[in-house]
């Protein structure tokens, strides 16, 4: 299993676990919170029959990656991705995320231009801010991620429960092809298994002001994808905000769909993202 070490914590040294398959241009898959880099199961094989080379890798805290307990914010979250470019000498990089992915990409290409890519892809995106403050009203009050912080404090396992309830909207598709009980609790088993300090912390990051980052997104073609009842990350806090602040953006509703759009819409986002790769 490949690694790179990326930091070191007092006597420990920090490792990104990645995968890298196939071959023909690099697309570098980036998962979201509270997953892995294997949650991206239903596009990677499209993307390796399509030609692809496709790279994953579980954020640090997530997955197989080390747990430490710092680092848990989007300077270093990104810093990992670019040393992992890097290390792969990545070039003509698609760069597609998923949630909290999305994150690493706004900043990727603000901190470190676009050199090294030739399109991106956000899915349920995260920027531009989501947290509400004067001169931000469109966000999400603060009081609502110190709730989150308290919860996870309080009980991280049934934090992870009504997370991944609202992740899937499993009050609409549970139970069904979309959203079975079984991909519900690999969710949740994924979840748990990650570092403690790492899903706290991660809560500040969340509230991330991206506004810097996002006129970089317009100086390549972007594609944006977002159900509409997206409980995570609301679309009329995200998506729909960025989109006007883009240029060159193709932007997509997922009619009635959840936040993981990209395991229970995967026929409408596959096609999706297949078509602005072979564009590009």
């Amino acid at each position: 299993m490949p690694y790179i070490t990326v930091d070191q914590e007092n006597s420990g040294d920090i490792d990104i676990y990645y995968e890298d398959h196939g071959s023909g241009q690099p697309v570098v898959l980036i998962h979201g919170f509270p997953l892995d880099g294997a949650s991206w199961e239903k596009q990677i094989p499209m993307l390796l029959d399509a030609g692809y080379r496709v790279i994953h890798y579980d954020r640090r805290g997530f997955g197989r990656s080390s747990q430490p307990a710092i680092g848990y914010d989007y300077d270093t979250f990104t810093a990992d991705l670019n040393a992992l470019i890097e290390t792969l000498d990545l070039r003509d990089i698609v760069l597609a995320g998923f949630s909290m992915g999305t994150g690493e990409i706004t900043r990727y290409l603000g901190a470190y231009g676009t050199d090294r890519v030739a399109a991106a892809a956000l899915f349920a995106p995260l920027a531009p801010y989501l947290l509400k403050t004067d001169d931000n009203p469109e966000g999400v009050p603060a009081a609502v991620f110190e709730e989150i912080k308290q919860a996870i404090r309080d009980d991280r396992f049934a934090y992870q429960k009504d997370f991944l309830d609202n992740f899937y909207n499993m009050d609409v598709f549970g139970g069904t092809a979309r959203a079975s009980e079984q991909v519900w609790q690999h969710g949740w088993a994924v979840a748990v298994g990650a570092s403690a300090l790492g899903t706290l912390r991660c809560v500040d990051a969340w509230c991330t002001d991206f506004r810097g980052d996002v006129p970089a997104l317009s100086n390549v073609p972007l594609l944006v994808v977002q159900g509409t009842e997206n409980r995570i990350l609301p679309i009329d806090n995200t998506g729909r905000r960025l989109r006007t602040l883009v240029r060159n953006v193709q932007y997509h509703e997922v009619d009635g769909g959840p936040h993981n759009i990209g395991w229970t819409h995967a026929e409408v986002v596959n096609p999706l993202l297949l078509g602005f790769l072979t564009k590009q």
